[in-house]
Order: structure tokens, then C-alpha cells, then sequence
């Protein structure tokens, strides 16, 4: 029997001359791997489907650890990100982010809506890219059962009005005072940590900051999410040699 589900195409290897072999990011079951044959075949039904950064319901047949895909309704295909060359490569750092931390078989249907609005986000330029790197590494982090420790000092316990230090390693922020290493951070970089934390997908987005704060939260999201995710990730590293110079709308 077929299992109808949304998914996110993550990543397409191409199998023989006309095959392909999909990750997909499904709200029902998670990471998955599913087989498209004659996909890569201009004319054939699949095609369009069947491409990076496609979302859309699919019907699946289950296999034996895999998924063959019977066919596909494309909902989204984000056209956009294939215009701007850092547009393009921040979002497969999404999607490599995706691939990293949410596991097979289980459903997420949070972590697809993350990917799905930062990927809706970037190509209409109505948030920054460093706004929307900073959010969706936090965010997809913290559904992973990585969130910091954002209360108070981790040593005395306050909860000082200006710049603090973040430890990265340990999850926690500290008073200046106490004269620990870390990634600096403002009052409102660290206001807007709380924030994404601590709220449901569709209200992480409704803050801005000023490109100061945008500047130390990017910094120090970036840092938390390669101190904890488990490999390289090359597209963060081709991100960094196209991203714009600064976060400009539109840049």
C-alpha cells in the first residue's frame, strides 16, 4: 500500500542514466531515502518532482530500507534560489542542516517547517541572509535536543543588561566579569536567542535586530552549530566564499 506524505527533497544522486536516489525530508517520517526511476528523463513523470529543493506530497511504496516513489505533486519548487549564487548556497546549507540532524524514520514535521520558511524567506529578501542563517541554525538545533541554556549567568545566576559571553561548548551565557572565553553578545543578540528558543516555528521569524546584534548573533549561532553537529559541512564553507558582505536586504 502507498504512503502519501509532504517532503523536502534534500539531496539527488543520479543512479545509471535515467534513476534517481532522493533524500527527502518527510513531516510523517523524517529523513528518508527514496528510489525515481527513468527521473532523470525530461519527459518522464517524475522530473520536476524529483529535483533539489522540491517540496511537494509524494506517494511512496516501502521497501526494504528504502522508498520507491510511485509519484509526485510539486507544491513549491523555489525557483528563486537558482538566481543568486549565495541565495543557492545558503540553502542547501539548510538542507545539509536538515540531513545532520533529524533523524530517519521519525516524524518532523517542526523541522520541515523551519527549512520550508527559511527557504520562503530567502528568496523573497524579507529577512537578511545572516537573520535567516542565525534563526535556522538555533532553531533546527534546539528541535534536536541541542538548545543552550539562555536563563541567567552560569556561574553567579544574574541576568546583566549589557554584552555577555558565550560559551559554545557549554550551551550557557556568563557575565562578563567572570572573565570567560566565548562569543560576545548583546543584550538583544541574546534577547533574540530566547526568542527563537522558545517559540513555535511560525513566530521564530518576527523579531529584527540591529546590524550590530545581527552581527554577534550570527557569529555566535554559527559557532554553537559547528561546535555540535556532527561532521564538516561544506556548504556552510561555499556559503562563506559567495555570502554578501554585509545583511542588506536584497544583497
Amino acid at each position: 500500500m502507498a504512503i502519501v506524505t509532504d517532503a523536502l527533497v534534500l539531496k539527488v544522486s543520479d543512479v545509471g542514466e535515467s534513476d534517481r536516489v532522493l533524500t527527502l525530508l518527510s513531516s510523517d517520517l523524517g529523513i528518508i531515502r527514496a528510489f525515481a526511476n527513468r527521473a532523470k528523463k525530461v519527459s518522464g513523470r517524475l522530473n520536476a518532482g524529483t529535483q533539489t529543493f522540491c517540496y511537494g506530497s509524494f506517494s511512496l511504496y516501502p521497501r526494504k530500507d528504502s522508498y520507491s516513489i510511485d509519484s509526485v505533486t510539486p507544491k513549491e519548487v523555489f525557483f528563486g534560489l537558482r538566481d543568486d549564487i549565495s541565495k543557492l548556497a545558503l540553502g542547501q546549507y539548510f538542507c545539509s542542516l536538515a540531513l545532520d540532524l533529524v533523524p530517519e524514520g521519525e516524524p518532523a514535521p517542526d523541522s520541515l517547517r523551519v527549512i520550508l520558511n527559511s527557504l520562503s524567506l530567502l528568496v523573497s529578501d524579507r529577512r537578511t541572509q545572516p537573520f535567516l542563517k542565525s534563526v535556522t541554525e538555533l532553531k533546527m538545533l534546539s528541535l534536536a535536543g541541542f538548545a543552550p541554556n539562555l536563563v541567567s549567568c552560569g556561574i553567579c545566576g544574574d541576568n546583566p543588561a549589557g554584552d555577555v559571553v558565550f560559551d559554545a561548548d557549554g550551551g550557557r551565557f556568563y557575565c562578563k566579569k567572570h572573565g570567560r572565553e566565548g562569543s560576545e553578545l548583546s543584550a538583544g543578540a541574546l534577547t533574540a536567542m530566547r526568542h527563537v528558543i522558545a517559540n513555535p516555528v511560525d513566530k521564530i521569524y518576527s523579531f529584527s535586530l540591529s546590524e550590530r546584534d545581527e552581527a554577534l548573533l550570527s557569529a555566535a549561532c554559527e559557532t554553537f552549530a559547528l561546535t555540535h553537529l556532527s561532521r564538516n559541512h561544506k556548504a556552510l564553507e561555499f556559503y562563506k566564499t559567495v555570502c554578501p558582505s554585509r545583511g542588506a536586504k536584497g544583497e
